[in-house]
C-alpha cells in the first residue's frame, strides 16, 4: 500500500471498528491515526494490519483486533503520571499505544523473539520510555511495581492475586477472564490496602497468556 492507502485504512480501521465499539477517547483515537500499526504486524502481514481480526505472531501468539486493544488501552484510564505493567508484550503494538500515554510501561514477554522484535520496532519509533523484558508475566515485576495500571494483553482463566498486589491504592488492572465460549473484560481496582473492586463491563473472548494457572473448576 502507498501512503495515501495506509492513511485511509487507518481511517477506516478508527472509524469502522473502533469507534463505533465504543471508543471514544479522543487522545486514543488520535494514536491509533498516528502510530503505525502496519509497523508491528509480521513482515508480509502489512496488508491485514489494520483488519478486524487477530494476527498470528512468532510464539504462536497473537496481535489482538485493532478494537480490542484500543478498548483495553481505554479501560486502564491512563494519565501522563502513571506507570504502567503490560503482560505479553507481543510485537509492541500496545506497548506504544500505552506509552504515548503514560509515563512509564514495563512490558513482559515470554518469546525471546517477540521481545527482540517489540524492542526493535519501539525502537524505530523512537519510543524511550517503555521496558521490554522476557519474563514471566504471571508473576508480575514486583520489584518495578507499584503500578498505577495493569494490563493483560490475553485471555487468562483468572487473574492471580499475586497481580493484584502490586496495584497502588486507586490502581486498575484490567485483563480478558473466563473460558470459552463465554469471557469478559474485568477490571480491577484496588480501593484499600485488602480491598479491591471487580467490574466486567464487556464480552470479548482473546487467546491465553501462557503460564498463567487454570483454578480447579471443583470447590469444596
Amino acid at each position: 500500500m502507498n501512503m495515501a492507502e495506509i492513511q485511509k485504512a487507518r481511517f477506516n480501521m478508527v472509524e469502522q471498528q473502533v469507534r463505533p465499539w465504543n471508543v471514544s477517547d479522543e487522545a486514543i483515537l488520535a494514536l491509533l491515526l498516528s502510530v503505525p500499526r502496519d509497523a508491528f504486524v509480521p513482515a508480509g502481514q502489512e496488508g491485514i494490519a489494520f483488519a478486524d481480526l487477530e494476527i498470528p505472531t512468532a510464539g504462536g501468539q497473537v496481535m489482538l483486533a485493532p478494537k480490542v486493544a484500543a478498548k483495553l488501552v481505554q479501560e486502564l484510564r491512563l494519565q501522563k503520571t502513571d506507570r504502567v505493567l503490560e503482560i505479553g508484550t507481543g510485537t509492541g503494538y500496545m506497548t506504544a499505544l500505552i506509552a504515548n500515554l503514560a509515563e512509564r510501561v514495563v512490558s513482559l514477554e515470554l518469546d525471546p523473539e517477540l521481545v527482540a522484535t517489540a524492542q526493535a520496532n519501539l525502537a524505530k519509533l523512537g519510543i524511550r520510555n517503555a521496558t521490554i523484558r522476557q519474563d514471566d508475566g504471571a508473576k508480575g515485576a514486583p520489584v518495578e511495581g507499584p503500578f498505577d495500571a495493569i494490563v493483560l494483553g490475553g485471555s487468562v482463566a483468572e487473574v492471580p492475586a499475586a497481580l493484584m498486589d502490586q496495584l497502588k491504592p486507586g490502581g486498575r488492572l484490567v485483563a480478558i477472564v473466563g473460558d470459552e465460549p463465554v469471557m469478559r473484560c474485568e477490571i480491577t481496582t484496588r480501593t484499600g490496602a485488602n480491598s479491591f473492586t471487580k467490574a466486567t463491563p464487556w464480552d470479548c473472548n482473546a487467546p491465553r497468556l501462557q503460564n498463567f494457572p487454570t483454578p480447579s473448576r471443583f470447590r469444596f
